[in-house]
C-alpha cells in the first residue's frame, strides 16, 4: 500500500468549498487535473472522471463515491482494470479553522498488484493533487 497526501488553507468556510468541489459541471473553468467530471456525490453513485496528469496520458476514471459528507468529505475508490490490480480510495477532508477558513487535506491509497512498479506515477499524481488544491483556493476565494 501506499499513500500521498497534500494539503491548503482556504480563505472560505467549508461550505463554500464543498459547493465548488461538488459542481462537477464547472471543473472545465478552473480544475487542472480533472478537467471533466460527471455523476452525483451521492454514496453509492458511481462518478466519471477524465484527469490528465501532468506529464502523461488523459485517464477516465469510474470510481464509486464511498463518503459524501457535505463540507466535510468527499471519498470515493477506483480499480485499473479489475479490483485489485490498481485500487485507489481518493479522499478530500474539509476542516473549519478558527478563523472561518477552511484546511483542505487531499489524499489518497493506493493498494494492489501493480503499485511497487508505479511510484514514478504516484509521485507525479501528489503534484497533480498540489496543482489541483491551488486551484480550487484560487477559485473559491475569487
Amino acid at each position: 500500500m501506499r499513500e500521498i497526501s497534500t494539503a491548503i488553507d482556504i480563505r472560505a468556510s467549508p461550505d463554500q468549498v464543498w459547493a465548488v468541489l461538488i459542481d462537477f459541471a464547472g471543473y472545465p473553468a478552473w480544475n487542472p487535473f480533472i478537467r471533466e467530471a460527471s455523476g452525483e456525490p451521492v454514496v453509492g453513485s458511481k462518478l466519471t472522471l477524465r484527469m490528465y496528469p501532468e506529464n502523461g496520458r488523459p485517464m477516465t476514471f469510474k470510481p464509486e463515491v464511498l463518503a459524501a459528507e457535505p463540507g466535510k468529505v468527499l471519498r470515493w475508490v477506483g480499480h485499473f482494470i479489475v479490483p485489485g490490480l490498481f485500487d485507489g480510495t481518493h479522499e478530500f477532508t474539509l476542516t473549519a479553522t478558527p478563523d472561518g477558513g477552511t484546511h483542505l487535506v487531499q489524499s489518497e491509497s493506493f493498494k494492489g498488484l501493480l503499485v511497487p512498479f508505479l511510484g514514478k506515477m504516484i509521485e507525479g499524481t501528489q503534484r497533480n493533487f498540489a496543482n489541483l488544491n491551488v486551484a480550487l483556493k484560487e477559485r473559491v476565494e475569487s
